[in-house]
């Protein structure tokens, strides 16, 4: 092939975009927030400088994506809207936890958007902004796509900062903190006296596999050698622990974790090799005599870098008191989790630990910058101090931020306003428009004008009212002794006067001390704040059914807590089973490790106390009286559409065998009659997935179900023709999404509409949190 002067070399392509929108970072927030602004008609560019998204949940870093639920601490906290898609997206397709299809989870949900354009291996380098330092304004950011020679300028209206580190923000002039906060300037309890640039480290992992025969391990020259370290008296190794279980394996807290990012990424390698090393060869680990090293990370998953300054800086004190912000877009559930700046090769546990009692919220304040008029961030560098940052910064979260930030970018967009003129003027229409998208957002109701439902009356073939467990012949349930405080969690709706018991009595008849309690917020699922006391006796043998008296009738519907305290010889009968709407729970004993035994915890944590673990889906044989109202028709619409202070959804009788499938032509549906006629649009549904079933992308811990139980498989939408029969707009067999969104073909005039639920992946009843309904100017 004949050679070509530099004169007729090809140059490198300049080239311009213009967009309504530019999000820069494809980690799950940068990919939540251009989907979700995508998904509001705007056009939007998604700018990644890796070959593959996800960022620190790709398979380049592997870490698990960890969010509200805390790894199960909080009680119904998995996040919905989009990240809620990509969990249980995940768990249907990879349920081995398979790194690499997770990053075809993630990159398949940002195709299937016809508005969203993907510029992968891109890098922003250059940013172009006006304006004086407190108002300034993005026009445009240029990058260089790797392997391309592609030199790209993308201009917007907004742009939106989801990179971590915060570099388009601090380009475009933007404020920002690095570092810890004096204790004096928000009266953090855990901030230190003086500011200094402290930060978390980084990390690398690694993940092992038996190779069914003797490997051996010849450690290269820079492997850090442990015993010269304090790893070995501080840290715990052990052969089966795999990828996050080595999270603790962090350095770079006291450097500059971007401009010294070569320097750690050494350290950390070396130190990887140092700990396999150890495992092979210092004779401590005979089980490890087949394993081999499958992969070790070559790119560090940062934690902390730049914090941009917004309208409201969230604190320590936000999060822990969970203070319900009136612009809240988000919700998080990790706790305030720091770690010492020395990281692995601190002295001192390798983080301090400190829970809410349930899930806090995050404002939209807390998602644009305050002297930059277009720039949104989302992610680990919003508005939050260090040690709140401490609990913002788990990935799931940043997904739900990445949503309400995109979300925010696309009603600036439609509206021609700044983040800031959303905030202050339209916050109505940002609450509405994230509950329309069944966004991740908690203790707000459904007010949107242009939901039709919200005027319609509601019905149902059937709906749950008797609140029951009992053992059956198919399942007699087991003995669960009281040697420990045991209760559940109920809905007061509209009271409790009485909880009846099945108890076995032991050799000699008991007294039981029953005490009654209230969960302090409607967030929350622990008992914080008695409410009344009684006791009960149970002849020995049995089990017998004893009955609690409460007289408990609230003001409003909540959840209550009922407390058995521990009585030796005794014991509650638990059956295989759940029941809407309630938890079995019991209190910790001597030993039981919270969450992460390694880590020492922080005292005085009441939803440490009382845990689900081994409990989950399993129900202590009670029965409430009177009959809850929880699971009325009427909740389905217009209500919080997740679990708050009640389920907040509809529940059916159970629905016909053989398979749980429907039969006949009613069958079982949830009905909207209006007294005029309606032309729609527009039908959405959310179904029940279970927000309370713990997922993670890549299973540290495994649920035995591909698609949730309660998800509705199939269903129809129907209205009622002017001659009385019922049409069908809509159906499908195979569902198994939480929130679906059907678009009608032409508009439809009718005075009813219903949905018709045929089947489950599994549960007995037919769920349902939302049915909506909207028309022509929706």
């Amino acid at each position: 092939m004949p050679s070509r002067s530099p004169e007729e070399s090809p140059t490198v392509r300049e080239e311009e975009t213009r967009h309504d929108i530019v999000v820069v970072g494809g980690g799950l927030a940068g990919v939540c927030a251009a989907v979700a602004a995508a998904r509001l008609g705007r056009r939007v560019a998604l700018i990644h400088n890796r070959p593959v998204l996800g960022g620190n949940s790709s398979s380049e870093v592997r870490v698990w994506v960890c969010g509200a639920t805390a790894h199960g601490v909080h009680r119904w906290a998995r996040e919905s809207g989009i990240m809620g898609e990509l969990y249980t997206e995940n768990q249907y397709r990879n349920p081995e936890g398979n790194p690499y299809y997770w990053d075809q989870v993630v990159l398949d949900t940002v195709l299937a958007e016809p508005l969203l354009d993907l510029y992968l291996n891109t890098d922003i380098r250059e940013v172009e902004a006006e304006g004086p330092a407190d108002a300034r304004g993005v026009r445009g950011c240029t990058g260089w796509m790797m392997g391309s020679e592609r030199r790209i300028t993308f201009r917007a209206e907004q742009f939106l900062d989801c990179t971590g580190d915060g570099l388009l923000g601090h380009l475009a002039g933007a404020r920002y903190r690095v570092g810890r906060e004096a204790r004096a300037e928000h009266g953090e309890p855990w901030a230190p006296e003086e500011a200094d640039e402290a930060l978390l480290g980084s990390t690398i992992l690694f993940h092992t596999k038996d190779a069914g025969r003797p490997v051996k391990f010849v450690a290269p020259a820079y492997a850090r050698d442990l015993a010269a370290t304090p790893i070995l008296r501080n840290r715990v190794l052990r052969t089966g622990d795999n990828g996050c279980d080595y999270w603790w394996i962090e350095w770079g807290g006291e450097l500059d974790t971007v401009h010294d990012n070569e320097r750690i990424r050494d350290e950390l390698q070396a130190v990887v090799l140092g700990i396999w090393d150890h495992i092979k060869n210092s004779g401590e680990f005979p089980d490890a005599e087949n394993l081999t090293l499958e992969w070790v990370g070559s790119l560090p998953g940062k934690r902390e870098y730049r914090r941009f300054v917004g309208d409201h800086v969230l604190t320590q004190q936000d999060i822990l008191e969970q203070r319900p912000f009136g612009d809240r877009v988000a919700f998080g559930g990790w706790s305030v989790d720091l770690h010492p700046v020395q990281g692995m090769y601190a002295d001192e546990p390798g983080a301090r630990q400190r829970y809410a009692d349930g899930v806090f919220h995050i404002p939209l304040r807390c998602l644009y910058s305050v002297n930059v008029s277009n720039l949104l961030f989302a992610g680990r560098n919003i508005s939050a101090t260090h040690i709140a940052f401490g609990a913002t910064r788990v990935m799931a979260t940043c997904a739900t931020l990445g949503e309400a930030a995109g979300t925010a970018a696309a009603l600036c967009v439609g509206m021609g306003l700044t983040p800031r003129e959303l905030a202050l003027k339209e916050p109505d229409s940002v609450r509405r428009t994230l509950l329309r998208q069944d966004a991740s957002v908690i203790g707000v109701a459904d007010d949107d004008p242009g939901n039709l439902a919200l005027g319609a009356v509601v019905s149902a073939s059937s709906h749950l009212s008797r609140l029951a467990a009992g053992p059956t012949t198919a399942e007699p349930g087991e003995r669960y002794p009281l040697d420990r405080d045991l209760a559940l969690l109920l809905p007061a709706d509209p009271a409790v006067e009485t909880v009846g018991l099945l108890v076995h009595g032991g050799a000699v008849p008991a007294e039981l001390t029953v005490e009654l309690w209230d969960t302090g917020r409607p967030e929350n699922a622990v008992p914080l704040g008695h409410l009344t006391t009684t006791t009960v006796a149970v002849p020995a043998g049995g089990p017998h059914w004893v009955t609690a008296r409460f007289g408990h009738r609230p003001l409003s519907a909540h959840n209550v807590v009922v407390i058995v305290r521990a009585h030796p010889g005794a014991a509650l009968v638990l059956v295989p089973h759940r029941t809407d709407g309630v938890l079995a729970l019991r209190r910790r004993a001597e030993g039981d490790a919270a969450v992460d035994h390694d880590i020492p915890e922080e005292e005085g944590q009441s939803v440490l106390e009382w845990q689900a673990r081994g409990l989950r889906r399993h129900t202590f044989c009670f029965r409430l009286s009177p009959d809850t109202r929880a699971f009325r028709p009427a909740q389905a619409a217009g209500g919080f559409q997740r679990p708050y202070g009640g389920p907040n959804m509809w529940s059916s009788d159970p629905l016909p065998e053989p398979g749980r499938a429907g039969t006949g032509t009613d069958g079982t549906w949830l009905r909207l009659d209006w007294d005029r006629e309606q032309t729609l649009t527009e039908v959405r549904v959310v179904f029940d997935d279970d927000v309370d079933e713990y997922l993670n992308n890549l299973h540290r811990h495994r649920t035995p179900f591909e698609v949730m139980p309660e998800l509705v498989r199939a269903y129809r939408v129907q209205v009622l023709a002017p001659d009385g029969t019922w049409r069908t707009l809509v159906s499908e067999a195979a569902n198994r999404r939480r929130h679906r969104v059907h678009r009608l073909a032409a508009p439809v005039a009718t005075r009813a509409l219903r949905l018709v639920v045929d089947a489950t992946h599994g549960a007995p009843r037919a769920h349902v949190s939302a049915l909506k309904a909207y028309g022509e100017a929706c």
